[in-house]
């Protein structure tokens, strides 16, 4: 069955020589009558002695369309080097056989557009021996055969007008409609387990610690080898490198027995390991909204001028506003702004390694080139992962040091990775203490710029479950067989750290109080400019942990599907209107026990007449779920494409991502003006429904699974199959349901 509709993978390559399409003319002839009164009841032909290129035969007159009360216009297309043309005007009464009046005088001549001669008065002599004249226009203008066609497709949707004008961007429909009920063949398995078909297998779900960057520094020794060398000394490292910490959310529910904890959003559950070393499901709920606030303090972090060369790869594969900021800030800025340092700031199970790893993904998905890194892994290869908590006390001045080595280490990986390209860097640690943060302050003079980023925690019982979550997933405790043994190990550490532990109040720094506590919160901001860190700051605000789930799908086939035309605003083929009825069903059972979801579409007639059935729920159109804009390419075919414009189909095909069609859109364009519905799937706490098209649903697909940007033009994203997203406290999981083939 065919899928070409929307943006699709790119065909075989061929060789041919590029063909140059000339320009025609398009050719517009009016009539002007200044004495309506006198022929009101005769209108305007045009009488050809010679062909018009298909628009009339020798020997035959045309009528002319009324334009205004007193205009008449007859249009044609010709080639630029046309023959020359004559013809005559000539008045024809209304409803009767009454002979024709011919215009008076030699035939008008047109060549190259241009009419000779220059007359501009068309003289008649009415059975009175009433003389009349009307004024002649002739204009031409050139066109190219794709503007050509583009006009011709939207003056025959003027004939056939889409099925769905009239709708409001915001709808709702109390009850599902009846059709679906009506017709047997779109039933669906009571068990919607039955339509889940596999993932693609690079979307596996990790943990955020994991995906962090690997310390370059402690070289592996050995391929397949659990041994690192750093300088003379061989360390040998037994358990994986994974550490994460969680904000967790709704503190009435600290998780303490076998019990199933459902959650209010979705009743989806995650699995943990229960003091005893079985596991159990656990699941948290909703954050408030929090408010802004902008602090007194205007301590100011400047840093040394640098004579660091500028990278050629300083600028983000980016388009639109991200990359006007990006060079604003790089090009006007001191030039350690360049290079931008994230440094997080917390006690132990606050959430800092969760918030860095979304930050880093949101980042990533902008088109800015950030890494993550993750302190606790150099301190796992470095010194092991068994480490007690008196490793972490104050008053261990050999711990003390050990620590501030890894992150020496760290910070030093990420400033050479700055050199080599990068421009942000998550720099991942309590860094509890003012000691600690000069110490980084003064290892970025002149090299990178740095903003402090803390999170605040102040709900016991919310700490006490992030307490109990670490045991379970860090690696730190992994050879800890008594659960309690190494929750009392934990609580220690944390103590060790409350007893330095410092509040941001130096240099630039973003403040994260309660934003997860399900009671609001609030941020406070000190000495942050410029487009990146607004952009972070925004990004921070809308953000949350409450887990919901986001199912994306294309619209149902359409009938530019079938004909394997891009673009265009076509309607559903029978396919297309079986798949948005049992769509409809799915949600109907996937969302049933949920009040508050919402469904999104475009605003094309096939996403919304796909999610048109879904009832119960409000209904958004967002323009910025558009299919990506093919420019003078939409409503073609790619064999078209291949044969009109093959230089234009040999960029695509060579860089999909940044290639933008004539008059249209590139991927990154696509991206550019997908942010805003990024930041409000971000915030949103319900479930949400997106039924858009194959580059937009590539690029929200990218975003929540941290893929990287070349990829994004080449992600399978199939017709009639849904992608679950489950956000959650544990990061991000994906299932995918085929309804039909």
């Amino acid at each position: 069955m065919a899928t070409g509709s929307d943006e699709e993978q790119d065909e075989t390559s061929i060789h041919q020589t590029p063909l140059r399409i000339p320009e025609l003319l398009y050719v517009s002839v009016k009539m002007e009558n200044p004495i309506v009164a006198v022929a009101g009841n005769l209108f305007p032909h045009v009488f050809c002695s010679s062909a018009l290129v298909g628009a009339c035969d020798s020997s035959r007159a045309l009528s002319m369309e009324r334009e205004s009360a007193s205009m008449w216009e007859f249009s044609f297309v010709v080639p630029q080097n046309h023959e020359a043309l004559d013809f005559k005007f000539l008045l024809k009464p209304k409803d009767t056989d009454s002979p024709c009046f011919v215009e008076e005088g030699p035939s008008r001549v047109l060549i190259g557009g241009a009419l000779q001669d220059g007359a501009t008065l068309a003289s008649f002599k009415l059975d009175n021996d009433q003389a009349v004249e009307y004024k002649v226009f002739v204009q031409a203008s050139r066109v190219s055969s794709f503007d050509l066609a583009a006009s011709w497709r939207a003056y025959r949707e003027n004939f056939h007008p889409s099925a769905v004008r009239g709708i409001p961007d915001v709808s709702i429909d109390s009850e599902p409609q009846t059709e679906i009920e009506t017709v047997s063949s779109v039933g669906l398995e009571l068990d919607l387990e039955h339509y889940v078909v596999p993932a693609p297998s690079n979307s596996a779900f990790e943990y955020a610690a994991n995906l962090t960057e690997n310390p370059r520094s402690l070289n592996n020794s050995g391929s397949g080898s659990d041994y690192f060398s750093i300088g003379d000394d061989i360390v040998s490292v037994d358990q994986p490198e994974k550490e994460m910490e969680f904000n967790t959310l709704d503190p009435s529910r600290v998780h303490q027995s076998s019990k199933l904890v459902k959650s209010q959003s979705v009743g989806t559950m995650s699995t943990l390991r229960m003091e005893h070393g079985q596991r159990g499901p656990f699941v948290d709920k909703g954050v408030g909204v929090p408010r802004m606030q902008k602090c007194s303090s205007l301590i100011t972090f400047t840093a040394d001028p640098s004579l660091e060369p500028d990278t050629k790869n300083s600028f983000p594969a980016a388009a639109g506003a991200v990359a006007a900021g990006a060079i604003a800030d790089q090009m006007l800025g001191p030039k350690e702004d360049k290079h931008l340092a994230i440094v997080m700031v917390s006690l132990p199970a606050r959430g800092k390694t969760f918030t860095a790893a979304k930050l880093t993904r949101y980042l990533r998905w902008l088109g800015h080139n950030t890494k993550h890194f993750n302190v606790g892994k150099y301190r796992r290869l470095k010194h092991g992962a068994s480490q007690s908590a008196d490793f972490f006390r104050a008053d261990n001045p050999e711990g003390i040091e050990a620590r501030n080595e890894v992150a020496k280490l760290a910070f030093e990986d990420m400033i050479t990775w700055m050199k080599e390209g990068g421009q942000v860097g998550i720099f991942d640690a309590t860094n509890s203490s003012k000691q600690r943060r000069n110490m980084l302050m003064k290892l970025a003079e002149g090299r990178c710029k740095i903003i402090f980023l803390e999170t605040i925690c102040n709900d016991v019982d919310m700490i006490e479950r992030n307490i109990r979550y670490k045991i379970q997933q860090s690696p730190d405790y992994a050879e800890v067989s008594d659960f309690e043994a190494g929750l009392r190990d934990f609580k220690t550490r944390v103590t060790n750290y409350e007893k330095v532990y410092e509040t941001v109040e130096e240099g630039s720094y973003i403040k994260m109080i309660d934003m997860a506590s399900g009671r609001g919160g609030q941020i406070q901001v000190n000495n942050i400019s410029g487009y990146l860190p607004g952009r972070i700051v925004f990004f921070l605000m809308n953000t949350h942990l409450t887990p919901r789930p986001i199912l994306l799908t294309r619209h149902g086939e359409s009938q530019d599907n079938v004909r394997g035309r891009i673009g265009g605003d076509p309607a559903l083929s029978e396919a297309g209107e079986l798949y948005r009825q049992k769509l409809a069903k799915f949600v109907g059972k996937r969302l049933k026990s949920e009040r508050a979801a919402s469904i999104w579409t475009s605003t094309l007639q096939r996403t919304i007449l796909t999610a048109g059935p879904i009832g119960g729920f409000p209904k958004i159109q967002w323009r910025a779920l558009d299919e990506i804009d093919a420019g003078v390419c939409d409503g073609m075919t790619y064999e078209e494409i291949k044969k009109n414009m093959p230089e234009e189909y040999e960029s695509r095909k060579k860089d999909k991502l940044r290639y933008r069609y004539p008059r249209g859109e590139s991927y990154l364009d696509v991206i550019q003006r997908l942010e805003p519905v990024i930041i409000e799937l971000e915030r949103q706490r319900a479930p949400v429904v997106v039924v858009s098209h194959q580059a937009v649903l590539r690029a929200l697909y990218a975003y929540f699974t941290d893929r990287p940007l070349k990829e994004i033009p080449h992600m399978e994203v199939p017709l009639h199959t849904i992608i679950e997203i489950e956000l959650g406290v544990t990061g991000v999981q994906e299932k995918r349901y085929k309804l039909m083939d």
